[in-house]
This record gives C-alpha cells, structure tokens and sequence, in this order.
C-alpha cells in the first residue's frame, strides 16, 4: 500500500440497533498541480497545465501518462526531467506540484492548448474549454497485432484484478486499472480515486521506464468501473487493442473503439460479458 494513499479516521459504526465507536481508512483525495518547462536551456518557460483530484503515490507517471494520452509528448524521450516543485515554502505543497521538463529541442506552443485542464476524480473532461477540445488529437502509430484471447481467459480478469487492489482491500474507494497479457496474466496495475488517473499511472509507468521493453503490443486493458468515451481515447492513444471493463461502455466509447479497431468489452462480471466491438479478437 502506497505511503499516503490511505488516512486513519475514527467513525461512528452503526449496525440495526447497535453502534461502535471504531477506527476506519479512507482514500487520500489531493490535488495535483501540473506544470510543463520548455524553451531553450537559457531562456526556459514555465506554464500550468492541469490540477486534478488525485491519491498520491506514482505522480510522475501520472504526469507522463496525461503528457502522452493528452498528445503533448509522444514518448518519454521528449522529456529530460519530472520532478516536484521543492522551492515552494509549504511541505505540502511540494508534494502536491509536478513539473515536467521538456527537451530543449522540442517545440511546444502553449497557445495551441485550448484547453482548461482542470480536472475532477469523477469526470476527466470537467472544465475543457470547448467540445471540440474534448477530442484529443490522436498521433497512433497503428500495429498490426495477433491479439486473440479466450472467453475463458477473459472471465479471470476481474477476480486477479480485485485480489491485487491493495488500497481498495482496506478503504473501498479507488478505481483500477490494470494491464494483462493474452494469457491473463497480470502484468501491472495502478489505483487512484480517479479512472482516469489510474489509467494516466499505467500508461505513464509503461512509457516512463526506459529500461523495460514492455510495449501495450498484445496487451488486455481491464478497468475496475464503466467504460467512458474519454478512457477509451487514453487507450487509443497507447494503441491498447482490448479494453475490458466491469461496468458498462457508454455510446460514444463504444464509437471511438470501433474507430479505432479496439475491442470493447463491458459488463464483465459474474461469468459473463458483452463484446460491442470487433467481435473477432474474442474465441468463444
């Protein structure tokens, strides 16, 4: 369990007509100020991007994922540092604000983000500054793939999932989202209060080691909720070609994965699924 993911609290425990006074754990929800630096080495610039509710622990991935599913940084190669912002006075704040250094041969122009990315634990798109902002520009490198996998495989998925979900064992109040291979293996997995920053660790944390040559190549996404337009696109964006979720897939992600040759799966519980998309990745 991730050092500050968790709080100790006393509650007041009530069960039909008998009461406890008793100790509980709750979820950390904190903010996150994301900032980006760029420019040349002597003439370096500095801009807020995006504060989102988040659980502390895995902050950096969390920021290179959002760079890359957000289609700022295309790899981790464009990016020379990510630290926390320690000239600040309040301890707190250190650990609450993320900076990310971009190379200084990449170009980046912060007037081409029409955006406000504030965003919530509850909605990812909260606060964009237009509809046609909420579509991310999605820069894919298209593979071919073999990805084909079980019905039997895919019904473990969600059991492996929950077994390896630490904090929500002691709170219950985190998503997840995990990663597997066609095998159902379970490969990595990230938590947080917000879907959409969990799957920003997990990608952030694949395209943030350097030294590991694990790819999303033939790789099954499962996310511990429903399955929304905007986790669908972070997805795409890492090329992820199954996308498995426990609850249900709204319209438009079932769209934006039939456009993008994803193969959605919801309602992934108790022995049984729906498939809303290319149908063939599935052996029944």
């Amino acid at each position: 369990m991730k050092k500050g993911a968790v709080a100790p609290i006393k509650i007041l425990k009530i069960n039909n007509v008998e009461s406890e006074l008793t100790d509980d754990l709750l979820a950390v929800e904190e903010p996150l100020e994301l900032r980006i630096g760029f420019g040349r080495n002597n003439n370096r610039e500095q801009r807020n991007i995006s504060v989102t509710m988040r659980t502390p622990g895995n902050d950096f991935e969390l920021a290179l994922g959002f760079l890359f599913t957000e289609g700022i940084i295309e790899n981790v190669n464009e990016v020379s540092q990510v630290k926390y912002c320690s000239e600040l006075n309040s301890k707190l704040e250190n650990y609450n604000i993320v900076r990310v250094e971009l190379n200084e041969n990449i170009a980046f122009d912060f007037s081409k983000i029409q955006r406000n990315f504030y965003t919530t634990s509850s909605c990812g798109v909260c606060g964009k500054a237009s509809i046609d902002a909420i579509k991310t520009v999605c820069n894919i490198k298209e593979t071919e793939g073999n990805l084909k996998v079980s019905q039997s495989v895919i019904l473990t998925l969600p059991d492996k999932l929950r077994s390896s979900q630490n904090v929500f064992e002691y709170t219950g109040g985190l998503h997840a989202c995990a990663l597997f291979d066609n095998n159902g293996n379970i490969e990595i997995i990230r938590e947080d209060v917000g879907r959409h920053n969990a799957l920003d660790k997990l990608i952030g944390a694949v395209i943030g080691n350097k030294k590991q040559t694990q790819t999303f190549e033939n790789k099954i996404l499962l996310l511990s909720g429903r399955a929304s337009f905007e986790l669908i696109q972070k997805a795409a964006m890492a090329n992820i070609k199954m996308v498995c979720a426990v609850g249900a897939p709204s319209s438009l992600a079932v769209e934006t994965a039939n456009e993008f040759g994803i193969t959605l799966i919801g309602f992934l519980r108790e022995k049984r699924f729906n498939v809303y998309t290319n149908f063939e990745r599935v052996i029944i």
